[in-house]
């Protein structure tokens, strides 16, 4: 859903920005250098001039991105609390089914194995749930940053003489980009100039962060999504 929304938006903005001339002077900083295509025949530049850029890291690596998903997974601690207790539970009744089932009589046994079952079934449910609330409201934030990053990836781009942006957020084959230099991506850029333009500072380091230089997990996937340790298959 994500994908289609930045397509949407950025070639919408995109068309309607190429009926006026770029502005030859531009407050954003300057594109790296791309290498341009040549003509087999002759080796003339074309002046194509492709560039690519990481959606999702560009959203969620900003300082607006990482504020709000610092905010969203705290609003949701207490629920991966509770999940967390249901799957200790249910871990608790499947450690004395395992222990205990030889000397369970029938009916006791059945009971046992149906609690087990009921209660894999509501845990399962409350994780997906869980799991699907947290991934809308991702969505929401992803959504509400673009609105207002993606005329400036216009404008970056225009300005800079790109032709083409292509996102890489997924790697192939789930996009058609196979390999792509750095020289030509513009994610840093991007995101530096939307920090300005946001006026959002960069939030702290969390306590015990690593020290500065040392490398960071890519911010494109955001915040984990809220789920309780795995869990067994309930016994037969």
């Amino acid at each position: 859903m994500l994908c289609i929304a930045v397509l949407i938006t950025i070639s919408a903005l995109a068309q309607t920005g190429s009926a006026a001339t770029p502005s030859s002077s531009s407050a954003l900083p300057s594109a790296p250098s791309a290498t341009a295509a040549t003509t087999p025949a002759t080796g003339a530049t074309t002046g194509t001039k492709v560039g690519t850029i990481n959606i999702n890291e560009a959203l969620f690596g900003s300082n607006e991105g990482q504020r709000d998903m610092e905010e969203l997974s705290k609003k949701f601690e207490p629920k991966q609390t509770e999940l967390k207790g249901k799957n200790d539970e249910l871990e608790a009744l499947k450690k004395q089914l395992t222990t205990q089932q030889d000397k369970l009589n029938d009916d006791a046994l059945a009971t046992l194995k149906k609690e087990i079952e009921s209660k894999q079934k509501t845990f399962d449910r409350a994780v997906q749930d869980a799991q699907e609330d947290f991934g809308n409201q991702q969505q929401e934030i992803a959504t509400k940053i673009l609105q207002k990053m993606a005329p400036l990836i216009v404008k970056y781009s225009q300005d800079n003489g790109f032709v083409l942006v292509v996102d890489t957020s997924k790697p192939w084959p789930q996009s058609p980009v196979l390999w792509w230099g750095q020289s030509v991506d513009i994610t840093k850029p991007v995101v530096d100039a939307y920090n300005v333009q946001s006026g959002v500072a960069a939030p702290p380091p969390p306590a015990g962060a690593a020290r500065p230089g040392a490398t960071k997990p890519s911010p494109g996937a955001g915040a984990a999504k809220p789920a309780a340790p795995k869990t067994s298959e309930p016994p037969k």
